[in-house]
């Protein structure tokens, strides 16, 4: 028998709180039963998004929830700036071209992060862009863009909206929607809110709904003004996606019950955790600054294969982390410390590599990682 653990940054492990609820029988989206489910979850995200506004809630995976941020607020012509620091930089890339925007990218060596001022040098050269899209966490590095300062400096752009990919970062930071002046914020199920995937979110502000006004996009699926008058009677605009949303509103509580404060800096402990054992071992972090709290991306050792190191884990050991994308694979694997995370799923992973590591002939010391891990987890 080979027990499994699930360290990768998405899907991520579903508490049994929500497990048990999902396992309910089955009620019908237009039914009375279910307009309390969906106002409670409606309640619940804005909470979580910090923000007054209504948060809409679609059956897809986050990207689902970009391609709507794309085709909602922005016409065929419109300037898009990119932050373009990783696989999913280069996804906003797509999709902004896949409807026909007029792209400029700020291309940033992967592993390190944009400089704000970057952005604000792009927008005074050329003050028709139109919106500015960036991830808060880039998974593929490991990265964790300064969404707060990007933030300050296009809010000062009338004709700009910011538009963030949080999919793996919320729950893992702070991201203070309407505080900091975040226009479009993009969540998704299988991360941080510790459900399976097929959910995604959009938070929406104020001045990013008067971009929606004269959009020329097509959309049908992804209609966000018809999201936005279906939420307000409770319901989505089209087949809800019932058991989710119920598992959803158990992982709200959970993360109520622990506290915003306290979850983000659980995530901090275990991220902090996790890169300092990783250096115990003599590992370089792929991560050059700013490393994200919700995943720690590790450069493969001495000439070995990070695919290789991902798949012994699996394979030997029943722990599934993650490898390389892109121009990163085979060069890397990566721990998630994200959503329904704990003490001992760091110990079990650096337990894991350190075994691995060994099996794969690299010099290691077993137990030194995870000394390390223990002396900082120690409550």
């Amino acid at each position: 028998m080979l027990k499994r653990y699930l360290l990768a940054p998405g899907p991520t492990p579903v508490p049994a709180e929500a497990l048990l609820a999902m396992a309910m029988p089955i009620i019908h989206h237009r039914s009375p039963d279910f307009l309390p489910v969906l106002d409670a979850a409606k309640k619940g995200l804005q909470w979580l998004y910090q923000t007054k506004n209504d948060v809409l809630i679609l059956c897809s995976s986050g990207t689902g929830g970009m391609v709507g941020s794309v085709n909602n607020f922005f016409s065929p012509g419109d300037k898009a700036l990119i932050i373009n620091a990783g696989n999913f930089g280069e996804r906003w890339t797509k999709i902004c071209k896949a409807y026909g925007l007029d792209v400029k990218e700020i291309k940033i060596e992967w592993g390190y992060t944009v400089r704000p001022e970057e952005v604000e040098k792009a927008l005074k050269a050329d003050s028709s862009i139109k919106g500015v899209f960036v991830q808060a966490s880039e998974t593929s590095t490991g990265v964790y863009h300064d969404i707060e300062s990007i933030a300050s400096i296009v809010r000062k752009y009338s004709g700009t909206i910011l538009i963030v990919d949080a999919i793996s970062a919320l729950v893992a930071h702070d991201l203070k929607m309407d505080d900091w002046g975040i226009d479009v914020l993009i969540g998704g199920s299988q991360k941080g809110l510790m459900l399976p995937p097929g959910l995604a979110f959009v938070g929406i502000s104020d001045k990013a709904w008067k971009f929606a006004e004269s959009a020329k996009c097509p959309h049908f699926y992804f209609n966000f003004k018809k999201e936005r008058e279906s939420l307000a009677k409770n319901q989505t605009n089209f087949t809800s996606p019932v058991t989710l949303i119920i598992g959803l509103n158990e992982c709200l509580k959970l993360l109520q019950k622990e506290g915003l404060e306290n979850a983000f800096a659980r995530h901090r402990r275990l991220a902090n955790a996790t890169r300092e054992a990783v250096k115990a071992l003599n590992l370089e972090m792929f991560t050059k600054e700013s490393p994200s709290n919700a995943v720690t991306a590790i450069k493969a050792p001495g000439g070995l294969d990070g695919q290789e190191i991902y798949k012994n884990l699996r394979v030997n050991y029943g722990i599934t982390a993650a490898g390389g994308q892109g121009q990163a694979k085979g060069k890397i694997f990566r721990i998630a410390h994200l959503g329904y995370a704990d003490t001992f799923d760091i110990i079990t992973a650096i337990a894991g590599v350190e075994m691995v590591l060994k099996s794969m002939g690299y010099p290691v010391k077993l137990g030194s990682g995870v000394a390390v891990a223990e002396e900082l987890l120690i409550i």
